[in-house]
């Protein structure tokens, strides 16, 4: 008898996963291999080889959907390269050494990376990751990284964002952010500097993406998270977070993330989204796949689609756990507004399903 092993779960996720999407099974499976590395050879038995926070059963990956009006929604695979010492999780050299590898076979640019990878060195790693990744499978498929602000600390996350936010001349519009859309005084406290990402491509649509942790907010503040992106209504944002969470805030148990797309020389951000990590926010994942399917529908997606995704990740009943249905986020903006949905591997574990939400 065969022992499962953590690629071996991944791989036949992304198998299923592949017939909804039309993604290049393929290369998925390539790519999933040679980021996990010998850890993806672990018997799953043997539990996780370190505490990957990319999930909350600690799996180093996490599947998401991207639904846009285009066509079929695009997989995306959210991944962490092997950590050679778990007392080390935030050190860098696993996935540059990923990085480089892939830049051999495939179209992934390291020179907006290069630009500003000495922010994020240090002897001293902090925090729980150094760097992930994100593989989007398109036609050809391409690469994103998110870097830790806080790699050198909290108190040190703004001033390193303001610099590499700068040299990649995206700084007038980081200052529109701070001034017009974080909550004064709570930018590195309630409003955490959490990713600084980068689409590792050059092409007009490449980003360079600040992503917020809000914590304890209101519905004020997403409002004022939101307003500063020419184009985004303050209105819908809070109306979806609403929907995804089940009420109107304050939103006190894990936070609603905002991310700002920047580019270049321009005075504001031009693209917003909105996470709602909807696992903490309901009982079960019955109850935050019912709240996902009413969203797609609202924005006129194909929720049938959903129901696959679902089935492709697990074949347990929804009831019975919580945190298969991570989070839930609304795009607004360029390169492609949509709905995208995240699913969890639970290659490692179940979140225990709740018998209620509490009251607020």
């Amino acid at each position: 008898m065969s022992v499962e092993s953590l690629v071996t779960r991944i791989t036949d996720q992304l198998v299923r996963l592949s017939q909804v999407t039309h993604a290049d099974v393929a290369t998925a499976v390539e790519l999933v291999t040679d980021l996990l590395g010998s850890a993806g050879q672990r018997p799953l038995a043997a539990g996780p080889a370190w505490d990957s926070d990319v999930s909350d059963d600690h799996t180093p990956v996490e599947f998401s959907l991207a639904f846009d009006p285009a066509g079929p929604p695009v997989l995306r695979i959210l991944g962490e390269a092997a950590v050679t010492d778990p007392a080390s999780p935030a050190d860098l050299t696993p996935a540059l050494a990923f990085l480089r590898r892939q830049a051999a076979r495939h179209a992934v640019s390291m020179s907006r990376l290069e630009r500003v990878r000495d922010l994020f060195t240090t002897d001293r790693p902090q925090g729980t990751f150094g760097m992930w990744h994100s593989l989007i499978l398109r036609t050809t498929p391409e690469f994103k990284v998110y870097l830790n602000p806080e790699i050198h600390g909290v108190a040190r996350s703004v001033p390193l964002v303001q610099e590499g936010l700068g040299r990649l001349g995206a700084g007038a519009a980081y200052r529109a952010v701070c001034e017009q859309a974080l909550r004064p005084g709570e930018i590195g406290r309630g409003d955490r500097l959490t990713f600084f990402a980068l689409d590792l491509r050059d092409t007009d649509t490449a980003r360079i993406k600040l992503y917020v942790s809000q914590h304890d907010a209101e519905p004020a503040d997403l409002a004022r998270a939101a307003a500063v992106v020419p184009g985004a209504d303050p209105a819908e944002v809070v109306a979806f977070c609403e929907s995804a969470a089940g009420f109107a805030g304050p939103y006190d148990r894990r936070p609603i993330i905002s991310s700002y797309t920047f580019v270049a020389q321009a005075a504001r951000p031009v693209g917003y989204s909105v996470y709602v990590p909807i696992r903490s926010y309901v009982a079960d994942d019955r109850q935050a796949y019912d709240r996902v399917h009413t969203l797609l529908g609202r924005y006129g997606f194909d929720t049938d689609r959903l129901e696959a995704a679902v089935a492709a990740v697990t074949s347990r009943p929804l009831e019975d756990g919580v945190g298969l249905v991570a989070h839930v986020s609304l795009r607004i903006g360029p390169p492609s507004p949509g709905v995208s949905i995240y699913l969890s591997s639970e290659a490692y574990g179940v979140g225990v399903a709740r018998r209620r939400i509490p009251a607020h």
